[in-house]
């Protein structure tokens, strides 16, 4: 699969939902192509700016941004206007790098960057993570030759000949054989023998879980189970203030960022999370059992399409937003302790994961990148 002086632009992101998959599929690429040569391309003042150099991509910014809701705001001149902007600097970078294929994973940039390599006769892959495509994907799929998705069913977003199921690219990092239960429960001050919840709201947290745990507290602390408490830096202080007024159960342990995920899940029985696409496709590859509380503030109620796929194949659980703080903590300690339920749970989502994805996609790439120079 090797090919020399292979270029490749990937475009995207916003949200660590697009960048992780974005990072992996050029990871891929690296492995299979050493001497690849990738640029990124994003949107000034989005987190891939901070994020791709980290993991040591070169990226470009472009001044293009989202579309106003609903779109006939008069704002929506302004965006269209960088978009085309943003059209016309991308093209004068495709030409320069010359890139053989151009992959976008959703988010602003990917529009600007993949319709202006359309018009210049570069291969585009689309990588779509959710099981409902986004608006960008969605008007991007024509001029796409491939499309790589994470979910059955995708052709009534799609055209079905180009459509190729592989799953969504994960954090490599998470998959560590050599963890052991007791050695992540001293991580955590924990005790291995109790059951553990594992409650994640992502990097900036989610309200709606935090106040679920504030207002279950005594429930909580009267229980035999132990929590893992990711709260997001976003509300870390306002919850470390009501704590002190409160008290805080000693069977809790609250956290504004997890650094080694892979002990948290190591340890984690059940694990308490939003529904985006990239934590699903991990809490499959890990087999973990879940309860998802999709976040209604979401294009498209994409996050409740995501989990139902789950709960469909009695993969995961769901709780709507709206019930979570009188629902999702007395489910969460009455599943914790069902053994079959979880075993399940853990099960079902296992058989739905799917595997080497990041490779897949980067064989898929470098296949359009041969079809070009050929």
């Amino acid at each position: 699969m090797y090919m020399s002086e292979l270029r490749v632009i990937i475009s995207g992101g916003g949200t660590g939902g697009h960048i992780f998959p974005a990072v992996s599929i050029a990871n891929a690429l690296r492995e299979i192509n050493p001497d690849v040569e990738i640029l990124f391309v994003g949107a000034e003042g989005r987190m891939e700016m901070q994020r791709v150099p980290a993991a040591g991509y070169k990226i470009i910014g472009l001044p293009v941004r989202g579309l106003l809701r609903p779109l006939w705001k008069p704002g929506n001149i302004s965006v269209l206007m960088d978009f085309f902007k943003s059209k016309r600097m991308v093209k004068q970078t495709l030409r320069e790098f010359k890139p053989q294929v151009a992959v976008g994973v959703g988010g602003y940039a990917s529009s600007a960057t993949l319709n202006a390599a359309y018009e210049l006769g570069i291969p585009c892959l689309i990588q779509e993570q959710n099981s409902f495509a986004g608006l960008t994907n969605k008007t991007l799929a024509k001029k796409a030759k491939k499309i790589c998705v994470a979910y059955e069913g995708m052709e009534r977003f799609f055209p079905k000949d180009r459509i190729l199921l592989t799953g969504n690219p994960v954090r490599q990092s998470l998959f560590n054989d050599s963890l052991k239960r007791e050695d992540c429960a001293a991580a955590f001050g924990l005790s291995a023998a109790k059951p553990t919840i594992l409650l994640i709201g992502g990097s900036l947290g989610a309200r709606t879980l935090n106040e679920s745990v504030m207002k279950n507290l005594s429930r909580i602390a009267a229980s035999s189970v132990q929590f893992i408490w990711q709260t997001g830096s976003y509300y870390k202080k306002e919850i470390e203030q009501m704590l002190d007024v409160k008290g805080k159960p000693g069977n809790i342990v609250v956290t504004d960022f997890i650094s080694r995920m892979d002990q948290a899940y190591c340890l984690a029985d059940l694990v308490i999370s939003r529904a985006g696409a990239g934590s699903i496709s991990e809490l499959c590859l890990l087999g973990k059992p879940s309860i998802l509380v999709p976040s209604p503030n979401v294009a498209e109620d994409h996050q409740t399409h995501n989990a139902m796929a789950l709960v469909n194949k009695h993969a995961a659980l769901l709780v709507r937003d709206a019930e979570a703080p009188e629902k999702l903590i007395p489910l969460a300690l009455e599943t914790v302790v069902d053994t079959d339920k979880l075993q399940e749970l853990g099960k079902n989502a296992s058989a739905m994961a799917l595997r080497d994805s990041a490779r897949i996609i980067a064989e898929e790439v470098i296949k359009l990148a041969q079809q070009k120079k050929s």
